[in-house]
């Protein structure tokens, strides 16, 4: 049976359980629950499990669609059907406003600020007359659709079975994508993917909204359910739930987020019959034996339960994605457009006075140099000369503490990594910075970000494949630019280091750059692998790239740089040919040694 057949006949079991001989009312009302629970599971799986944003203010989300809803209907008498839109645009509107504010914070304060949301959120709803106080609002109306009613739990337990696939659809739809991947960068990326134009801060904000409104989809299916609300559903034990539900499943995997929600929530049902009945046990005891269950559960699986279940498909799985990327590779459609390189030898980039302290450290100490289209330059030093910290000024990634660079007729001294890669400058990490759980294709297709514009609606209703071909297209045409084109479906992690630094150079030249800074690319490879990289600069520098490398194999630089610059202790030691630096005494005494 081919794998893409899977959900569907998963899609229609499901559609036949209400059907089967002897299936209790309750039972039906439990999955009902477990879809709603799903719903905000799937937001949570891409805030953060995939994005690395801990958010415990689900419920909040939640309770936004849920009000909304219940104080449109009953108190102005507008549809159900009518409300939904404006339930997601004030629940959107509000997670825009928390957002802006809460992802500035960083490390444990966000998943706290969250808390804080969530609780204030709470105590709002249930002291303010125009919620009902803790009464909360009833007399909500059931929803219907042509004639037919969803009071009844079998015909309800249809709609959201709809609305859970749709949103797990919508999500992988996402997820593969050119949003999906700088989504996937911000967890463990979020440097490498501003350095090719990813906005780290807009696509974080997107993704604490799209999380917030699938909760209030929730919310609003709940509030119809229920046919009442009131705080006691959105309070902090609940997004704590919530979250519980995306681990147990699997935090990075969409359908873990199904799974989880059945399986937490069946399992907290059942303690509940089973507990006083074995050990007399009255109360809240089973939060106790449920959380024990839970810590064994992901001492068994830290990854979450999803890897175990899926694990004897993976195989299916690649084989899947890497005919995916075939069929999309193989689209008839436009290249990439790309930029007209500056005529040889123009003046590129040119940096004056350049300084960079870090308290009473000073890393780069008044440095000037200039780099020529078509040239390629190498900047050498001993380990700690500020040859990294010069790169990261250079780029956006650290401002000056003084002094000037221009950028193709640019000033770039203060400029964000994310707007410097728009003019055409490019690089690799001294340490190798690519994206963990993305494949290798994926990893140099962010290098073209900027050479697309579909957004997260288009790839939500995948609307944006044929844009999607052309940017894989040429992560693939750079993969056998620099011989890794076999690798290409393998994931990015699994390479060695040396490979995956080649990956690096792929991905810098997806982004179809005039200037290009590599961070020590020859570290770690063969003699082999070095004389093909060697030949790859060449090739790049006769069609008019600008290449600036930091390299440690001075073989290696001497026969193919033009121009050698060397610092020490932050300054600019020396400058000139190869042959010059070689026999430079200074040179060879910080850095070459006596036997250069």
């Amino acid at each position: 049976m081919p794998r893409r057949f899977a959900p569907v006949i998963g899609f229609l079991v499901a559609l036949g359980v209400p059907l089967l001989p002897g299936v209790p009312p309750f039972w039906i009302t439990l999955l009902d629950y477990i879809g709603l629970y799903a719903i905000v599971a799937i937001g949570l799986v891409v805030l953060t499990g995939i994005g690395g944003m801990t958010s415990f203010g689900q419920a909040m989300f939640v309770g936004f669609g849920a009000y909304t809803t219940a104080i449109l209907t009953t108190r102005y008498g507008l549809s159900p059907w009518l409300a939904l839109p404006v339930a997601i645009i004030v629940t959107a509107v509000a997670a825009l406003i928390i957002g802006a504010v809460t992802l500035n914070l960083s490390g444990h304060y966000l998943p706290v600020g969250t808390i804080a949301w969530n609780i204030s959120f709470y105590y709002v709803a249930g002291n303010l007359d125009f919620f009902r106080r803790y009464d909360g609002i009833s007399g909500i109306l059931p929803l219907s659709m042509f004639g037919v009613s969803f009071l009844d739990s079998a015909r309800l337990y249809y709609l959201i079975l709809v609305v859970v696939a749709l949103a797990m659809i919508a999500t992988e739809n996402l997820l593969d994508s050119r949003i999906g991947r700088a989504i996937r960068a911000l967890n463990a990326g979020a440097v490498a993917a501003e350095a090719f134009g990813v906005d780290i801060f807009r696509v974080r904000i997107f993704v604490f909204v799209y999380a917030a409104v699938l909760a209030a989809i929730s919310g609003f299916l709940y509030a119809h359910m229920q046919r009442a609300v009131n705080p006691s559903p959105f309070n902090i034990e609940a997004s704590i739930e919530y979250l519980l539900m995306a681990v147990v499943g699997g935090a990075s995997h969409v359908p873990g987020a199904l799974l989880g929600a059945g399986i937490v929530t069946l399992i907290k049902n059942e303690l509940q019959d089973v507990l006083p009945k074995l050990f007399g046990l009255e109360g809240n005891s089973e939060i106790i034996v449920f959380g024990v269950i839970l810590v064994l559960m992901l001492q068994v699986a830290p990854e979450g339960l999803w890897p175990l279940v899926s694990a004897p498909f993976r195989r299916a799985l690649a084989k899947q994605r890497f005919s995916g990327t075939a069929k999309l590779v193989a689209q008839k459609s436009e290249m990439l457009s790309r930029r007209e390189p500056p005529p040889r030898g123009d003046k590129l980039l040119e940096a004056i006075g350049l300084r960079k302290r870090f308290g009473g450290l000073v890393a780069v100490n008044d440095v000037d140099l200039d780099i020529r289209s078509g040239e390629i330059v190498a900047l050498i030093g001993p380990n700690g000369a500020g040859k990294t910290t010069l790169f990261n000024i250079i780029t956006g990634v650290d401002r000056p503490s003084a002094g000037h660079v221009r950028f193709n007729a640019h000033d770039i001294t203060s400029m964000p990594a994310r707007l410097v890669a728009r003019l055409g400058l490019a690089r690799s990490f001294q340490h190798a910075r690519l994206i963990p759980g993305m494949s290798v294709i994926d990893n140099v297709a962010i290098g073209s970000h900027l050479r697309a514009d579909a957004g997260p609606f288009r790839a939500l209703l995948r609307l944006d494949r044929q844009e999607e071909g052309r940017l894989k297209r040429e992560a693939l045409a750079e993969l056998e630019r620099v011989g890794l084109a076999g690798e290409a479906e393998r994931p990015a992690l699994s390479l060695a280091l040396g490979r995956q630094r080649i990956v690096e150079i792929a991905r810098a030249l997806s982004s179809d750059p005039v200037l290009l800074l590599l961070d020590e690319p020859a570290a770690g490879l063969r003699h082999q692998e070095k004389a093909a990289l060697a030949a790859l600069l060449r090739k790049l520098s006769e069609e008019g790239v600008a290449i600036l490398l930091v390299e440690h194999d001075i073989d290696f630089v001497m026969g193919l740089c033009e121009r050698v610059i060397v610092m020490n202790f932050g300054s600019k030691l020396a400058e000139g040919t190869p042959a010059a630096i070689a026999r430079d005494p200074a040179v060879i005494e910080a850095y070459l040694g006596l036997g250069a």
